[in-house]
């Protein structure tokens, strides 16, 4: 997988997923994209035909019902669905990184073959409940408690920012709780609980600037009860396998912002082709040109920022520093072109119809979720001896 970072070649197996994703997002989710950011509704419809091509299955094995892929091809499609919606990216990416993986990566086998056939299917969802209101770049404030009643937990708490946590077809969340403390510090572990348990309730949506297809609700925990061995992963752990996880996300966030950024460059192409000013096209302009060529500039290095970091990652080497730069330099980029893009398009671009003003409005929280900007410098600097 590593030697098309120099030849700048795609696998064929990869280039065929990567074109059929794109028919996909230019077919199916480009039609409907603008109607369900001005309803904030869910795309159930577009979640189906993703369910249907196996996406939720990309990098998990066969076995477990996933289509027996790698993280990388997760990445690509994210990529290609980033160009036309990053909320309909955001819940492929929440609902397979976030939702599924920590299942895969930190579950027993009884917790695997309960849970991942459902949600590699894609008829189900899982979210992530890790973020609380006194809780967010510093995730070890953690609050919520889970506590041993007998052979159940008892949780409480709540959550916040949670995708993906009150649609429909949510069946999981997985919650980092307070389970004790060790030589004075908080034990942090991670317990499934299923949607459906009483005493779970996903609070009303959030009223959110960009990403309004995506389903983002504060979560609360009022005395709920589940088994023992809900347990996740090793008891005290769950801090750090949450790390491992998002170490992970950065990546698949990055591609995301790649598909961002790419796409406010294919729009601005277009644009700059037909829009015509003073009696030609505005590319022809120096101004415009060069403002194009910065923003596809961005993208490519951005692109291979994040195939650098996919690619240390399954080649089973670290990656921290890696996936925090693709993260960082991605997301920036995503920001970047989309301020550049709604000001070539003018008055147009700060239509809510037009592309390029849902980037503009969805893609600062790239720059915020799973890791501030402020978090990437952080863990770069960490990884430099600073």
């Amino acid at each position: 997988m590593t030697d098309f970072l120099s030849t700048g070649t795609l696998p064929a197996e990869y280039r065929d997923l990567a074109l059929t994703v794109r028919d996909f997002a230019r077919q199916v989710v480009a039609p409907v994209a603008a109607k369900h950011d001005a309803e904030h509704s869910f795309p159930y419809e577009v979640v189906a035909g993703m369910a249907d091509m196996g996406l939720f299955g990309l990098p998990f094995p066969e076995e477990y019902g996933g289509m027996g892929g790698d993280y990388f091809a997760l990445c690509l499609a994210l990529e290609e669905l980033g160009k036309i919606d990053q909320s309909v990216a955001i819940t492929l990416e929440a609902g397979v990184s976030l939702g599924a993986m920590p299942v895969y990566r930190f579950g027993n086998d009884k917790q695997k073959q309960e849970w991942l056939p459902q949600l590699t299917s894609g008829r189900a969802l899982a979210a992530f409940g890790l973020t609380e209101p006194g809780a967010g770049s510093d995730a070890g404030g953690t609050r919520t408690t889970a506590v041993l009643d007998g052979g159940d937990w008892i949780i409480n708490g709540s959550k916040q920012f949670i995708t993906n946590s009150g649609t429909d077809i949510t069946r999981l969340v997985t919650v980092t709780a307070v389970t004790g403390q060790n030589d004075g510090k908080k034990e942090i572990s991670t317990i499934l609980v299923p949607a459906d348990t009483p005493g779970f309730v996903a609070e009303p949506a959030y009223n959110k600037v960009g990403w309004n297809a995506s389903d983002t609700h504060p979560l609360s925990f009022t005395d709920v009860r589940v088994p023992q061995e809900n347990l996740l992963g090793e008891r005290g752990r769950g801090y750090a396998n949450f790390l491992r996880i998002l170490d992970e996300g950065r990546i698949a966030i990055a591609a995301l912002s790649v598909g961002a950024a790419q796409g406010c460059v294919d729009e601005s192409a277009r644009y700059a082709q037909e829009r015509e000013a003073f009696g030609r096209p505005i590319g022809r302009n120096q101004a415009v040109a060069f403002k194009i060529a910065r923003m596809e500039a961005r993208a490519h290095a951005a692109r291979t920022a994040y195939y650098d970091a996919a690619a240390l990652m399954l080649a089973g080497k670290p990656f921290k520093k890696e996936a925090a730069i693709a993260k960082l330099v991605a997301s920036e980029a995503a920001m970047d072109n989309s301020r550049d893009a709604t000001q070539i398009f003018g008055g147009y671009g700060f239509m809510n119809e037009y592309a390029v003003a849902r980037h503009y409005r969805d893609s600062k929280i790239l720059e915020i979720g799973e890791g501030t900007t402020e978090v990437q410098l952080m863990l770069i600097g960490r990884e430099l001896g600073l």
